[in-house]
């Protein structure tokens, strides 16, 4: 049978126990110089308008095309490699784009804004990566690479090859605006985690653009432009 711990006993080794904390606290404080570390400072909050908020608006919008376009080849031909790539491409860009939206709420900016053109914080650069001279976009215009609805319905309209071909050309131009607009970012974003995924964007999707120039020569078909 267990016998109690007297009070005293308890007592005196809270009391030791304490000694030996306010003794730590005291040799880190002497280690920063008497006084105590310094608290990180609090992240800045992106602007409603700056490229952190802008970036993450636009290319939410240009990985939800590239996501629909992927599942709509998906069911127009039965080839393993675009079914693979489809896939692939389909759930990364899902991925992240739950990232961008995601961030926008933890900022507490709004996902949309009236009147904004697309690209407009990239300012003169958003020629950056071959579209030099265009400028952002103007309001309404489609943003670089992005597939238009004759496009769109022309892809949901074929098959097989043809359906495999207007797929990897639609999302080879997807890919070449997407890596404009990610290394935008990667140059002007603020938010260091931003900028790595927008760097991580432009590294994956130069890596696809090798393998779907490959498999459209594989289907006598070159990327188009």
């Amino acid at each position: 049978m267990s016998r109690a711990i007297p009070r005293t006993y308890w007592v005196a080794g809270t009391a030791v126990l304490l000694a030996l904390l306010f003794a730590a606290a005291a040799t880190v404080a002497a280690a920063n110089g008497g006084s105590p570390a310094p608290a990180p400072a609090a992240p800045r909050t992106p602007g409603l308008h700056s490229a952190d908020a802008g970036f993450a608006r636009d290319m939410a919008v240009h990985h939800q095309q590239a996501v629909e376009m992927s599942f709509i080849v998906r069911d127009r031909t039965q080839d393993e490699a675009v079914r693979t790539l489809a896939y692939d491409i389909a759930n990364t860009q899902a991925n992240q784009r739950g990232m961008l939206l995601g961030w926008l709420d933890l900022w507490g900016l709004p996902k949309v804004v009236a009147d904004e053109p697309p690209m407009s914080w990239m300012g003169n650069s958003a020629g950056h990566g071959g579209h030099a001279g265009h400028g952002p976009a103007k309001p309404g215009a489609l943003m670089p690479g992005m597939a238009t609805k004759e496009e769109l319905e022309q892809l949901g309209a074929a098959s097989g090859r043809d359906a495999e071909v207007l797929f990897l050309q639609l999302m080879t131009d997807h890919h070449k605006g997407g890596v404009t607009m990610a290394e935008g970012c990667a140059q002007q974003c603020g938010t260091p985690v931003e900028r790595d995924l927008a760097q991580g964007m432009v590294d994956a999707q130069r890596s696809e653009l090798t393998l779907m120039a490959d498999m459209l020569k594989q289907r006598g078909a070159t990327p188009r432009g």
